[in-house]
């Protein structure tokens, strides 16, 4: 449908679709003719003034359709979301009718003439862009095309764009140089399952998806390369989170050569101390240096090792207080306490449902106390709280009155890390002492180099390529369970936004502790192979880091599901229900692979 008036005379000599955008036109344009293209936003019928707000992806612009306009009933008819061009002419409106909360507030566009560019099904809409009603992801998910026109996504699809130029030029400024590695790969133990792809020319041979470049970006410093970086994608068939998107991810994958520990945490300091406060200008940030925690001690302060340094809360191990024996369900059982200010005053129902949650995760229980303002206690475990160990179990808790005191015992450590790292997060929300608009970084450090699995074998606990803390030295001499690696991670309240490591890159080193892990060389020189053999022809120190784009993005959109900062990502289900992915494939394509499907029962 195209009508035109004989106002606008200059209609041909215009360009096809606008000549301005619709968050462009100011009052300084008035009288000016323009030609718009967008999407109807929203339509509002006056008593026979029509009025259409007209979107595209710079803004809104008001349209006004004269009474007397021949196409008045055909455009109050144009559905939402309808593609359309328009030809009009601007004037400013009245000062009771400007709209301060738009940048083209101060005008409207009377219109001359439009052309319907693209219609909308008679259907209609399977969920309404304006206003941004709830509708359920799996929908969303399902017509993000439709979904990325709403402002909140589409402001943080944008928000994502700005940071990752910001991320590279930044990057730039540090003197790193952005090189890309391979997609199609070798297959190797990095954690989580590969995704593989078969060779039509190599009959039965596979290559993967890169889980990270992380044997790439170790072979470009082995290459005389200084500083690497790239904007990474990465993929890795593991189960979705909040803060995960299944099948792929991209990562800001930086490696340095002749660098310690020290120098890594140094440009990336340099990056986010300058990173957050340009698109968080308003939020406070942890200054440089971040706050270095050794993973033994976060693993008792927070019981996790990414901790939300916006609460102040701190977990105390109480084990000492009850060595005697004189409470028996506390006896031979590692004791940790949890000491929570202005809770003293909490109903017993309060206390039972914490007492309840702990159950339900495999404690015991959670037992408390409060303190009184004369200094006594009150609760479960008040009887146990004795003359003796009063007066010092308050002093390790910096507890006074008002505070409650949390215990909790098990003989399995990391089991009490896990329950009460949740609750001392819970209570952190609930009794409102997050600490509101700000980024507290930290660096965890001296992560173990080994530990023990589910069949009690010793395994790597983090990065295979990590150098061990003192070498081959500590290889031979020490119990491996008690060697630290130079592993690190950094943490943005409570979200782990990278793990990095200074790299093994001693051949005899890398053997030895694949050795401890139960492998042998020929496995390290089969699955390795590249990597190892570069080594031996003269391999710098080095080291790296690889922040997490999504993740930096949902910190910086304020986001508490990274699928929100992700144009096109699948659900939880490892599913992309826009394009139908995964999919059968013909049996055409699987014989040129040489591949038969054979689907075992589940």
């Amino acid at each position: 449908m195209r009508e035109r008036t004989s106002i606008n005379t200059n209609a041909e000599l215009m360009h096809s679709y606008r000549t301005h955008t619709c968050g462009e036109i100011r009052p300084s344009h008035a009288g000016s003719q323009v030609r718009l293209s967008g999407w109807v936003h929203n339509r509002r019928d006056l008593g026979g003034l029509l009025f259409i707000d007209l979107r595209d992806h710079y803004g809104l612009t008001q349209l006004m359709i004269p009474k007397d306009a021949a196409f008045l009933d055909a455009m109050s008819r144009l559905p939402k979301e309808t593609v359309i061009r328009i030809d009009g002419q601007v004037v400013t409106r009245d000062a009771q009718n400007v709209n301060p909360k738009l940048p083209t507030g101060g005008i409207e566009v009377i219109v001359q003439s439009y052309e319907v560019l693209g219609n909308v099904q008679e259907s209609g809409l399977p969920f309404s862009v304006f206003p941004e009603e709830e509708v359920p992801e799996e929908t969303r998910l399902r017509y993000r095309m439709l979904d990325l026109r709403r402002t909140k996504l589409h402001a943080n699809i944008l928000l994502r764009s700005r940071v990752i130029a910001a991320i590279r030029r930044r990057m730039t400024d540090l003197g790193f140089n952005e090189f890309q590695t391979p997609i199609l790969t070798s297959s190797s133990p990095e954690g989580a399952r590969d995704f593989l792809v078969p060779s039509r020319l190599h009959p039965g041979r596979f290559y993967a998806l890169p889980q990270a470049p992380q044997q790439f970006k170790q072979l470009i410093m082995v290459s005389g390369f200084d500083r690497y970086f790239q904007v990474a994608p990465c993929f890795r068939d593991e189960d979705a989170r909040a803060d995960r998107s299944p099948g792929e991810f991209y990562q800001l994958d930086v490696e340095m050569s002749f660098v310690t520990q020290d120098d890594v945490f140094a440009a990336m300091e340099k990056l986010f101390t300058g990173l957050f406060p340009e698109f968080r200008p308003d939020w406070k940030m942890t200054p440089a240096p971040f706050p270095r925690i050794p993973y033994a001690e976060t693993m008792l302060k927070y019981g996790c090792d990414k901790p939300d340094l916006r609460i102040p809360l701190e977990i105390r191990d109480g084990t000492e207080f009850f060595a005697s024996g004189h409470f028996s369900a506390f006896a031979d059982k590692t004791v940790r306490v949890l000491p929570v200010p202005g809770c003293a005053d909490k109903s017993r129902k309060f206390f039972d449902n914490l007492d309840a949650r702990a159950k339900a995760e495999g404690l015991g229980g959670l037992a408390w106390v409060t303190v009184q303002p004369d200094g006594t206690f009150k609760g479960s475990i008040a009887k146990f709280i004795t003359p003796e160990i009063a007066p010092a179990l308050m002093a390790k808790c910096g507890a006074s009155a008002g505070y409650a005191l949390f215990f909790a015992a098990d003989k399995d450590a990391a089991k009490l890390c896990k329950v009460l790292a949740g609750i001392r997060v819970s209570l952190g929300q609930e009794l409102g002492l997050v600490e509101p608009n700000c980024y507290r970084f930290c660096w965890i450090t001296d992560f173990p180099m080994f530990e023990l699995d589910d069949e009690g074998k010793v395994a790597f606990s983090h990065n295979p390529f990590s150098m061990p803390q003192g070498g081959m030295d500590a290889l031979i001499h020490k119990n491996p369970l008690e060697i630290k690696a130079f592993q690190y991670d950094i943490v943005c309240n409570g979200i782990e936004l990278s793990s990095g490591a200074i790299r093994n890159h001693k051949p005899d080193v890398m053997y030895k502790a694949f050795e401890i892990a139960g492998y042998g060389q020929e496995v390290v020189d089969q699955k390795f192979g590249g990597m190892i053999n570069a080594f031996k022809l003269g391999a710098p120190p080095h080291g790296g880091i690889a922040p997490g784009v999504d993740r930096i993005v949902m910190l910086l959109a304020d986001e508490p599901n990274i699928r929100e900062v992700i144009a096109f990502p699948m659900n939880q289900r490892a599913q992309d229900l826009m394009m139908g992915a995964p999919s059968e494939v013909t049996p055409k394509q699987l014989r040129e692979l040489n591949i038969k499907i054979d689907v075992r029962e589940k």
